[in-house]
């Protein structure tokens, strides 16, 4: 295993203070500015998802074919990355005229749940594995979304670095419901149990057999509220709806829907794993303790893809802005357009490093990283003045 060297940062107090400063008053400004023209942009963007799964059932029923299966799952990822992600970050929820099924209190909540956003995870497993925990505390030993502490088995095991790799493309396929939907689960578990105080709570939540078994709790939580209304949707009642042109045409929507699933998984995992990981990426020992800490942390912390054009984005999943999206979670899409290059200016001024490569190349790093052939350093550099309580530690909700 290759090992990176600790990190032990350059950057002064003095210099983080300075960008979070101007990055505070760049946000202060993107507020100010926010229009209707923020909603409509993101119609539009919901407009695209649509026709794609549109025209991918539209054809799914001819035969079993990757076109219609790629039109599917890039309807199924916009509906994620591009949908529910800002939405559910308050992201439109102070944006003039938009409607409450569009903001955080009213997209996918109730009965819209599966009409807004059909997936294998629940909406408050999700705000509380990803909103809460990841962003606020990013790279840090309880980030639920830490790589390299997560594929700690794999990259301390005896299995061939050849194995590994296949293991890792394999996992990538079928991520989300063996993986993500299990993870979102846990947190809300052990959430409900710390807020019952139930001494019991690091048993249930652990990754045991209760957590896969019909027969225990957790697990019904996994197959009844997440698993089997998913699957129940995508593979059976969807395409059922085919009948009428024949039982050949239900298979083959059946066969298509099963390889988009193949391909959402693939394309999330794209996007997404990368964000965090390399052997360039620090991790942190202990929870920021004021705002500038919490702002350098989201930089340096973080990686960002080739930008740009809607179209760009669009297969990004906006997850190519995941510098600015972690400085200000609550935005909408359109505006991290206009931020990236000017916080990226602010970055270089300031002396922070800011990542930008191809996502091609941030996977490898990331990969390398989960196998355990490269490591994450750690920052050993801690901020110690201007200290804010514990408990003030989610600081970018509302700044």
């Amino acid at each position: 295993m290759s090992q990176s060297p600790a990190m032990r940062s350059t950057v002064s107090t003095v210099q983080k203070e300075e960008l979070a400063k101007a990055l505070s008053e760049l946000h202060k400004e993107t507020l100010e500015r926010l229009s209707e023209a923020d909603y409509k942009h993101l119609k539009k963007i919901e407009l695209w998802g649509r026709l794609c799964t549109f025209f991918g059932y539209a054809t799914a029923w001819i035969l079993p074919n990757p076109i219609s299966a790629f039109l599917i799952s890039i309807g199924n990822l916009n509906r994620w990355a591009n949908m529910a992600h800002p939405i559910l970050h308050n992201g439109y929820d102070k944006v003039p005229g938009v409607p409450e099924r569009y903001t955080s209190q009213g997209f996918a909540k109730g009965r819209r749940r599966f009409l807004d956003w059909p997936d294998w995870f629940l909406v408050a497993g999700w705000h509380q594995e990803h909103n809460r925990l990841h962003h606020y505390r990013l790279g840090e030993e309880v980030d639920p979304s830490q790589l390299e502490k997560n594929m700690r088995w794999l990259r301390e095991s005896i299995i061939p670095m050849w194995i590994r790799y296949t293991l890792v493309a394999i996992f990538a396929c079928i991520w989300k419901p063996i993986y993500y939907s299990q993870s979102t689960l846990r947190e809300l578990r052990t959430l409900d149990a710390k807020n019952r105080k139930d001494e019991r709570y690091k048993a249930i939540t652990s990754k045991s057999p209760k957590c896969w078994s019909p027969f225990h709790s957790e697990g019904q939580n996994y197959w009844f509220k997440c698993f089997l209304p998913y699957f129940s949707l995508r593979f059976i009642l969807i395409p059922a709806l085919f009948f009428p042109l024949g039982t050949e045409a239900v298979i083959s929507v059946a066969i298509t829907s099963l390889i988009a699933e193949f391909m959402t998984n693939l394309h999330s995992f794209l996007v997404i794993i990368p964000n965090h990981t390399g052997d360039d990426i620090p991790r942190f020992d202990d929870p920021t303790t004021s705002k500038s800490e919490f702002y350098y942390r989201q930089v340096v912390g973080s990686v960002n893809y080739r930008t740009g054009s809607d179209l760009n984005d669009f297969f990004h999943g906006w997850l190519n802005y995941q510098i600015e999206h972690h400085l200000w979670p609550a935005l909408p899409l359109s505006q991290y357009q206009r931020l990236q290059p000017k916080v990226k200016a602010l970055c270089e001024r300031h002396g922070i490093e800011y990542r930008q490569e191809s996502v091609f190349r941030r996977l490898k790093k990331a990969v390398d990283v989960m196998v355990g052939k490269t490591s994450m350093p750690k920052e050993l550099e801690q901020v110690t003045t201007n200290a804010l309580p514990t408990k003030s530690r989610p600081l970018a909700q509302h700044s």
